[in-house]
This record gives C-alpha cells, sequence and structure tokens, in this order.
C-alpha cells in the first residue's frame, strides 16, 4: 500500500503520493479548494485510485510549536475527511500528521535552483511542498523501524 500526503492551504491542497515501497515521494497535483467537502471527496477519489493506506496531513505550527490559525483550518479539514472516509466504509485508513513548518521555504528554494520560473512556482510550490512533508514522514519511519531492529 501507498501513502498519500496533503499540504492544505485555503486556496489550494498540494498532493504528493509514495510509491509501492514506500521509500519516495512524488508529486501527484495541485487540488484548487472549492469547499470542505468536495475537497474531502476529492481526497478520497486520490486515496482509492492510488490504493493508499495512509494519509499524511502537513501540520502547520508555529515556530515555537504552538498551533496557528491555519494549524486549527487543518484540523477542521482532518476532522471531515475523518468522516468521510468513514461513512464511505474507509475508516481503516491511517491518518497522521507531519511537522510542515519550513516545507514551502525548501520547496521554494528547490524550484528556484531547478531554475523553474516564478509564474511556474507558484503553480506548484504546494505540489512540491507535499512532496517534502511526505518525503519526511517516509525516511522518519524508515529510520524508526531501523532503530527498532538494532
Amino acid at each position: 500500500m501507498k501513502c498519500i500526503a496533503l499540504d492544505v492551504g485555503d486556496k489550494t491542497i498540494g498532493v504528493a503520493v509514495s510509491d509501492s515501497l514506500l521509500l519516495t515521494a512524488q508529486g501527484l497535483m495541485t487540488i484548487e479548494r472549492v469547499g470542505i467537502r468536495k475537497d474531502a471527496d476529492k481526497v478520497i477519489q486520490l486515496i482509492r485510485e492510488h490504493e493508499c493506506s495512509t494519509v499524511v496531513i502537513g501540520l502547520p505550527k508555529n515556530l515555537n510549536g504552538t498551533d496557528s490559525v491555519q494549524t486549527e483550518k487543518v484540523y477542521t479539514f482532518k476532522t471531515m475527511l475523518e468522516n468521510k472516509l468513514r461513512s464511505t466504509g474507509m475508516s481503516h485508513i491511517e491518518m497522521v500528521y507531519e511537522d510542515e513548518r519550513f516545507t514551502t521555504v525548501i520547496a521554494e528554494t528547490v524550484l528556484i535552483q531547478a531554475d523553474v520560473s516564478r509564474k511556474k512556482r507558484k503553480k506548484v510550490i504546494d505540489k512540491q511542498a507535499a512532496v517534502i512533508i511526505l518525503q519526511s514522514y517516509l525516511d522518519r519511519c524508515k529510520n524508526e523501524n531501523k532503530n527498532e531492529t538494532l
């Protein structure tokens, strides 16, 4: 099974998906936000399509670790997604948060280094941030599993 990651913003949701070996993250798409229910439906469609068992949601905390206004919006989105998953018989899907502090800055740096124009960066920044969130999660899980076997 694969993992899917979400970078939930006010206007868009960046989406990334892992390979089936859970080693690498690839950018999938950017969802234009139209409403929390329809946005959750689109995510569920992607979970099914890509046969994902885990949803990793970027959690935008303040630098000091406290919740921000955006953090509360992400909590609300996760709750809606969980309710929709339950109502569609997909309550077995695991949902986890991953710290997303600095992911947009890192994504911007990666895109600048790849010589992506400012106009194009604006279109793919959220998708790239989702890739960074997912890769961070995959690497952490791999390291935790490695430490458990030692």
